[in-house]
């Protein structure tokens, strides 16, 4: 029966199930929208006869091993031609390979190392589908080697995390094989990144190919020699001349003799047998002589490297001039190029003509040919190839032209080139990026409309791709290429956007003051910076290694009034937003700053304003006590970002906080159906919703309010170990994730709570949970459950005292206040009535807390009836543990209570409702 046809991005999915990724994750990978995904995932089902996605990811396992619904290995080149000798070569590259971290096929150019690592890649894949990535570096400039890989790899940025610790987590765990290709300019660059892999992923083998050794420690050579002329290197000739003309024939000792002049050079024998139709075998003999004598005077001590340019040189002085002129121009493009690439750099050309010529260099092996798995033709010259047309460039006086061309090309097609949700656009993009970066670097920084719309299109691009510290320099560039202040602002401000995506509000704020440096001593440019500036140093204080004091932010806001007239509703909105979040650096006294600035930013019709002061009313309610409303208002804003696009920064930046927000808001207000919603929603919506330091600690909260403890242990565990290997960065937001995992193994009562706790207060970088803004209040809380649970009420009074204290963040407060009060009932503290009656309010703005009331009151007065209306909240809640622990205190649930709570790992409550032995204490 016939294999079905599957499409390229199909073949992704398939290839992303095999990993068991989730659609969120897919869509991240792929940039497209979950939407998308799904309908893939659906196809595959019904093409593949699959009964549900775990049996597409068998499927997709063994698709590896035969027939179309395989991919293609990561980034392996195709070639027409055939693989010809260097069988010793072969067996000696694998052997390596499976005893050495790193070999380095070593040579000069044109010897052959990038045909044998694809051979070497071939046979690894064929053994291990999917067991390797080859990502070619010859287009790549340095500092942009980290970007290359990780693309190769399907790795975005996931901010805060680096890009290089993204890479190294998902090499981790592999057994692959990771090939670099053409390393010699990059060395630099390589070097470190290599030793990295090579320490932190001992599954991964690197195998290079440089001109010139990498100097990483454990490094093993292979040096790839030029063929034997009397056997290898002839059998080259002969497959590549019989490609041209297949009747084609010499006598073997004429053809050891051509092999010989040319050193065994394969680049060298592949040029010289595409001429051999014309010349046969005895006038190639002769012109080569000829060439040789004349271009080097006789042979020289370096004569492999000579041989390899003389026989450039002389397969380009057999180019007539239409076909030298094409070649040389064509050598501006450093990753390739289609045909709408080359007619920019020769525009006198018709297209039949360009399809001509450029045939002609094909067939004479001067350009390499490929089509793309959407049916596009696109070529390149090889590294050495194109060095050597550059040189041509250069002594035609052609280079300063032929570059502008470029440029205007370049600028042209990343301002054309719109990302979407389908994906196709990044292939693209991926193609051309080298050049457009080349183009880019090639240009001065100053006012150039050409070069600056080549910077924002560039800037706009890599946000896309998810390559958001790239963006942020480019934003930057565009901002010294602008020929006017107002477009300069705009790219700084987007710069800024950009940091913040990556969790660095000190950038951002430098780059606001620097926009409003450029926006001059007055105007609404200026004005609308400076806001900024002050929105950001609240907004992310926790990012700063000091705050931003009132005076200062004071003060910029004295400027930003001073340098608007107020004429401008825009600039007028983002001033009152400004204000609203200057008095949040603050406890907060009143939302009604933040009211104002709502109704500046709707009246401006500003969807990402709208939701940033929809941000503000959001967090002075949390600072009001108001967290129902602070939640309210969070599922607002989620359908305000709705409407922002992923691919602009300020949009993006919304976006991102949006989605942290709403799961922090549903916990904070004891929302624990939400709050699940929520995460789900992020992980599909959020463009970095996928990132374990902020997907996973929201996770983690949620998994452990709803009891489910095993869930919440693994995830913990998993996120304890990536913050360790990446160096412990600062991120406090986790603290309370590993405080909520602390409290489960303390309900749990094996011993590991204290450990917990300790890690929680090494992320929050306090050594007492009562100083930690992030901590005060859920450390409380959960020290105050676990009494309640174990029935451990020696410390009663003073954490009744604790959870009822004024915390300086109040996400978790109504925790907190629940967990004191149940803690005073079950202590018997004398007063545990007045206590509970205080905190009661609290349950009109907490569902959760709401719930933990009802259950103390029951206890409080004995009352089964109270405690079935526990039991009810519970349930919609669905908190397995808290339901349990509720079972267990009505009279005839006890054992059904029990086993639950055994199920949970977790021992029985420390003291229980209506049993005889309890009746004559209450509950």
């Amino acid at each position: 029966m016939d294999r079905p046809e599957i499409s390229p991005r199909e073949a992704e999915v398939l290839a992303a199930l095999r990993e068991h990724l989730s659609n969120a994750q897919i869509a991240q990978q792929l940039q497209v929208s979950v939407r998308t995904v799904e309908s893939h995932v659906s196809s595959l089902l019904r093409k593949l006869g699959a009964g549900d996605r775990r049996t597409l990811a068998r499927m997709a396992v063994l698709a590896g091993e035969s027939g179309p619904t395989a991919p293609r290995p990561s980034g392996i080149p195709g070639h027409r031609t055939t693989f010809v000798g260097r069988h010793r070569d072969m067996q000696t590259v694998l052997d390596r390979i499976g005893r050495a971290g790193l070999v380095t096929l070593l040579g000069p150019g044109g010897v052959g190392k990038t045909r044998l690592a694809v051979a070497v890649a071939e046979t690894v894949v064929a053994d291990r589908p999917g067991s390797v990535t080859f990502v070619d570096l010859m287009p790549v400039r340095a500092g942009f080697v980290l970007l290359a890989l990780a693309g190769a790899l399907g790795v975005l940025e996931r901010p805060p995390r680096s890009l290089a610790d993204a890479v190294i987590d998902r090499l981790r765990t592999e057994q692959s094989l990771l090939v670099l290709d053409t390393c010699e300019h990059l060395v630099d660059d390589i070097g470190p990144m290599v030793e990295r892999i090579l320490a932190d992923c001992p599954g991964v083998t690197v195998l290079a190919t440089s001109r010139q050794r990498l100097g990483v420690s454990g490094e093993h050579l292979v040096l790839v020699a030029p063929l034997p002329s009397d056997s290898d290197a002839q059998r080259l000739f002969l497959d590549r001349a019989r490609a041209v003309s297949p009747d084609f024939a010499a006598d073997p000792a004429l053809l050891a003799e051509i092999c010989t002049r040319l050193d065994g050079m394969p680049l060298a024998i592949e040029l010289a047998a595409a001429r051999s139709a014309s010349l046969g075998a005895d006038g190639l003999l002769a012109a080569l002589d000829d060439q040789l004598l004349l271009l080097t005077g006789g042979r020289q001590a370096d004569a492999r490297h000579r041989s390899l340019h003389d026989v450039l040189q002389w397969s380009h002085d057999l180019l007539d001039e239409p076909e030298r002129a094409m070649f040389r121009r064509l050598s501006v493009f450093v990753g390739g190029f289609d045909l709408n690439a080359a007619s920019s750099v020769m525009p006198q050309r018709s297209r039949g003509e360009l399809t001509d010529l450029i045939g002609r260099l094909v067939d004479k092996s001067l350009l390499t040919h490929r089509v793309t798995p959407d049916g596009r033709s696109r070529w390149r010259l090889l590294d050495t190839v194109r060095a050597f047309g550059e040189q041509q460039l250069d002594g035609a006086g052609e280079a300063a032209e032929v570059r502008l061309r470029h440029l205007h090309w370049a600028a042209a097609t990343a301002q054309a080139l719109a990302p979407d949700d389908r994906g196709d656009w990044a292939t693209t993009f991926d193609e051309i990026v080298g050049d457009l970066r080349a183009a880019l670097a090639h240009t001065d920084p100053a006012p150039d409309d050409t070069a600056y719309q080549l910077a924002v299109g560039l800037a706009r691009l890599a946000f896309a791709r998810g390559s958001f510290a790239e963006a942020r320099e480019h934003y930057r560039a565009a901002s010294a290429r602008a020929g006017d202040a107002t477009r300069a602002v705009r790219d700084l401000r987007h710069a800024a956007d950009a940091a913040v995506i990556v969790s660095d509000g000190p950038a951002a704020l430098r780059l606001l003051l620097e926009a409003a440096d450029r926006a001059g001593a007055t105007g609404d440019a200026r004005a609308t910076a400076l806001a900024h500036a002050v929105i950001v140093a609240v907004r992310y204080a926790a990012e700063f290694a000091g705050p931003v004091t009132r005076a200062v932010r004071a003060r910029l806001l004295r400027q930003a009034s001073d340098a608007t007239d107020g004429t401008d509703p825009a600039t007028a909105a983002v001033l009152a937003a400004a204000r609203a979040w200057h008095e949040l650096g603050e406890p907060a006294t009143s939302a009604a700053p933040a009211r104002i600035a709502l109704r500046a930013a709707r009246r401006a019709a500003d969807p990402a304003l709208t939701a940033l002061c929809l941000d503000a009313l959001g967090t002075a309610a949390v600072q009001l006590g108001r967290p129902l409303r602070a939640h309210r208002v969070a599922e607002l804003r989620i359908k305000v970002v709705f409407a922002l696009s992923a691919h602009d920064p300020a949009g993006a930046a919304e976006i991102t906080d949006a989605h942290h927000v709403a799961v922090s808001a549903a916990i904070a207000a004891g929302d624990l159906p939400a709050a699940r919603t929520a995460v789900r929603r992020a992980q599909a919506d959020d463009p970095v919703g996928s990132h374990p330091y902020l997907a996973m600690p929201r996770l983690i909260r949620v998994l452990a309010l709803s009891g489910q403890f095993d869930e919440a242990v693994e995830a913990a565990r998993a996120l304890w170990d990536n913050w360790v290997r990446d160096g412990r960065p600062e991120m406090a937001w986790m603290s309370s994730a590993l405080a909520a995992v602390a409290m489960v193994h303390g309900l749990r009562g094996d011993g590991q709570a204290d450990r917990w706790r300790s890690r929680a207060l090494e992320v929050a970088g306090h050594d007492d949970p009562r100083q930690s803004g992030d901590l005060a209040a859920v450390v409380a809380f959960a020290d105050a459950r676990i009494a309640v649970h174990t029935g451990d009420t020696r410390r009663a009074a003073a954490l009744v005292e604790r959870c009822t204290a004024v915390f300086p963040e109040r996400w978790w407060e109504g925790y907190a206040r629940a967990a004191g009060a149940e803690l005073a009932v079950v202590a018997g503290l004398p007063d545990a009535a007045d206590t509970l009656a205080r905190v009661t309010p609290v349950a009109s703005e907490h569902r959760w807390a709401a719930a933990v009331l009802t259950r103390a009151r029951g206890r409080l007065s004995g009352d089964p009836a109270v405690l079935r209306q526990a039991l009810g909240q519970w349930d919609r809640l669905d908190s397995r543990f808290e339901l349990a622990c509720t079972l267990a205190l009505l009279p005839g649930q006890q054992a059904a209570g029990h086993s639950e709570l055994a199920a949970l790992g977790c021992s029985p409550p420390g003291r229980a409702v209506g049993t005889d032995e309890d009746d004559d204490h209450g509950p």
